[in-house]
């Protein structure tokens, strides 16, 4: 099976070096790796100083980071490869050494043919910063809001919005049929949930992959994100336009109880400052 990792990025230089030395732990032989930089020029020497034979695609800057059309295009650029499994991976996330393998075995049976493929993530702590090898794997603790079956074993699930595009598998076929991420999205929230909502609304299923663990690098974070606020809210709209629902309501939430914007379930509206 030909397997194609996905990662875009813009920064996260150390992360996307740990990612690479990770990727090159992975007993698949047939894994290739392409790099979308969002506007990036110094992603392509970070590559080559890590020894990375990855393909870098080179979007122009702009601003939000367009992370749905960047996921696409290095789909596109996947598929024209022959990939017959998509392996997305967010440029923070350094897989485990058995990630990929569980991700293609999970593919190849029954019944997962037409569905989205979800591995555990480990969301790491400061003091694990440069954790790598062996060393990562001693500090599996994947995000107890997601499944994690046991390794070896692939849980059905029911609920799309757990979705995450940390890290996912896809078969080609069913990437084609989807078209990918909504491209009105761009910056930060939303567009993961709209594309697990359209998989949903198109029959295909969910599939939590016991043992494909990634894990993802520390970096600081504001809870709730509110350096990402316009995008959050840009984003929530489009989707209720889309869905008649709204997503991330623990964010709007939370961003009304600032005084950030004001929701109340119908409609969201930024308060001016």
């Amino acid at each position: 099976m030909k397997i194609v990792v996905v990662t875009v990025v813009s920064g996260r230089h150390e992360h996307l070096a740990a990612q690479v030395r990770g990727l090159r732990g992975s007993p698949e032989e047939q894994v290739d790796h392409i790099v979308v930089s969002m506007g990036d020029d110094a992603i392509v020497d970070v590559l080559a100083r890590s020894g990375s034979a990855a393909t870098c695609i080179e979007m122009p800057a702009q601003h939000p980071l367009p992370l749905a059309s960047a996921r696409n295009l290095g789909a596109a650029a996947a598929l024209d490869r022959g990939a017959e499994l998509l392996v997305f991976l967010d440029v923070d996330c350094i897989p485990g050494p058995e990630m990929v393998e569980h991700y293609r075995c999970a593919a190849t049976l029954p019944g997962n043919g037409r569905s989205l493929l979800c591995g555990p993530v480990t969301y790491l702590k400061e003091k694990d910063i440069g954790a790598e090898g062996e060393a990562l794997t001693l500090l599996t603790a994947p995000h107890p809001a997601r499944p994690n079956p046991p390794v070896g074993a692939v849980e059905h699930g029911d609920n799309f919005d757990l979705f995450w595009s940390l890290s996912f598998a896809v078969g080609a076929a069913t990437w084609t049929a989807l078209g990918g991420f909504c491209e009105d999205y761009t910056g930060y929230g939303g567009e993961d949930t709209d594309f697990a909502a359209t998989a949903e609304a198109s029959g295909m299923g969910l599939r939590w992959v016991g043992g494909a663990h990634a894990y993802h690098q520390f970096h600081p974070v504001s809870d709730p994100p509110v350096e990402h606020l316009d995008d959050i809210v840009a984003n929530a709209r489009t989707f209720f336009d889309r869905w008649g629902r709204w997503p991330m309501i623990g964010w709007l939430d939370a961003f009304a109880a600032r005084g950030l914007v004001e929701f109340d379930g119908s409609g969201i509206r930024r308060v001016v400052s």
